[in-house]
């Protein structure tokens, strides 16, 4: 007698992530109620069970979705507004004026649409986010089906979300108390940077992180400025700081962590630290390569960000994957530094564990909710294909993404994003902020 489940899915090869290495040939997944009940080969999939919708992808690899373990989502509104500056220039002269001007409620909830259109189009089903008004993001990526950790941002400086560190917290967790238990939208504390936020304001947010049992997320040692201004104001650098304020610990995200030496990496590991590596960042600004391979070394656990389309100007995880491994090659002189099976683990498992979702999502296992993508290997371009997991990394681009299920909902088919808002009326509503940019 057949068992009744909500969808089969059968791909040529299916890619769990854990165990790690392994490819499966000719293997269906089935979901019920969200969860993923069942990993099997196909002729026994079919015959043990009898779902409501079979999706047939002879051509295709199945993967967990790509957890983006880094954004600002609704920056996607200045793609491209300032290019070919450093970091400081770009922050000072331009984003932050821009966002004074306009950041509000419309501009978040629709920067935030707009990201998550593209996310969910390259197979990202999670993102892990910073900004201002949370409440708003929430909303939207809730709407859109999507996996959020909402970053509940810490500052020293007013805007027109907040006044001062006090007043964010206490505005943030408001936003947490209203959304507390959904499904798939949780929350972090998330204090900007350690030049954007005093002790006193670090010491809150780490003090509400420990109280609400909340992650903790953070640019840190992003640029070779940043450290000599924490040594010249503060006698250490900022990964010593933070610890010292007792922010360091196995729920803090360390975002780009690029000028770390082996003390502060050694810092990291002590304390089990996550890195959020960005490369196309990291490389567009000019802020310098991550030392990814002592990061592997240390037994760091490293998931991979976007940062924001203002500054990257992509929200494209598959363009980071191969960024990150060529990275590692060419930085380290070493052609076996980060191999296409390990870049593929940060992409998902890494960025699941660094949110303490690790034993819902980020693999393909019984008992994990139902977030995954498939990706087509059926043109010309992609051929031939000696070993999937390397063609993902160094073949496939984020177009070759066909499916998206979050949590057994689909949001992208036959590469189709499924959202209220279609296209042209996103487009409309991005060309309207442009002009207002300007």
């Amino acid at each position: 007698m057949s068992i009744d489940v909500d969808f089969l899915v059968h791909p040529r090869w299916l890619i769990p992530v854990e165990p790690d290495r392994l490819v499966l040939t000719q293997h269906s997944i089935a979901v019920r109620d969200g969860g993923i009940v069942d990993i099997l080969p196909q002729a026994d999939a079919r015959a043990r069970y009898r779902a409501a919708t079979d999706y047939e992808l002879p051509d295709h690899a199945l993967i967990p979705g790509l957890v983006n373990l880094h954004t600002h989502a609704p920056m996607s509104l200045m793609r491209g507004l300032a290019d070919d500056l450093p970091l400081a220039r770009w922050l000072r002269e331009v984003i932050w004026p821009a966002e004074a001007r306009h950041v509000s409620p419309s501009f978040v909830r629709d920067g935030t649409l707009l990201a998550a259109h593209e996310m969910l189009r390259g197979g990202i089903t999670t993102c892990n986010d910073m900004y201002f008004f949370p409440g708003d993001e929430a909303e939207v990526l809730a709407e859109a089906g999507m996996r959020a950790v909402i970053g509940l941002i810490v500052l020293d400086f007013p805007s027109a979300w907040a006044n001062d560190p006090d007043d964010y917290l206490r505005r943030g967790l408001a936003v947490r108390d209203k959304w507390h238990g959904h499904p798939r939208i949780a929350f972090s504390i998330a204090p900007h940077a350690p030049y954007s936020v005093s002790d006193a304001g670090l010491e809150r947010a780490a003090y509400f992180a420990a109280e609400l049992d909340l992650p903790l997320h953070i640019h840190i040692h992003e640029t070779a400025d940043e450290i000599a201004t924490s040594l010249a104001s503060h006698g250490v650098r900022p990964l010593a700081r933070l610890e010292r304020l007792g922010l360091l610990g196995p729920g803090l995200t360390a975002v780009h962590a690029v000028h770390t030496s082996e003390h502060d990496l050694a810092l990291l590991a002590h304390h089990g630290c996550s890195v959020a590596h960005c490369p196309g960042s990291n490389m567009k600004l000019a802020s310098g390569i991550a030392p990814l391979p002592a990061m592997l070394r240390h037994g760091i656990n490293i998931g991979l960000g976007t940062d924001s389309a203002a500054s990257n100007n992509r929200l494209d995880l598959f363009q980071e994957m191969r960024q990150c491994a060529l990275l590692a090659k060419v930085g380290s002189l070493d052609a076996t530094a980060a191999p296409a099976h390990t870049v593929l683990r940060m992409a998902t498992l890494g960025g699941a564990r660094a949110l303490g979702l690790d034993g819902a999502i980020g693999s393909l296992e019984i008992g994990k909710r139902a977030d995954f993508c498939a990706v087509a290997f059926d043109s010309p371009s992609a051929s031939p294909c000696f070993d999937p997991i390397s063609h993902l990394i160094y073949v496939c681009g984020r177009e070759q993404v066909t499916h998206v299920w979050v949590d057994g909902e689909i949001r992208v088919q036959n590469g189709e994003v499924l959202l209220q808002t279609n296209d042209n009326e996103l487009l409309a509503l991005v060309s309207l902020w442009q002009t207002r940019l300007v």
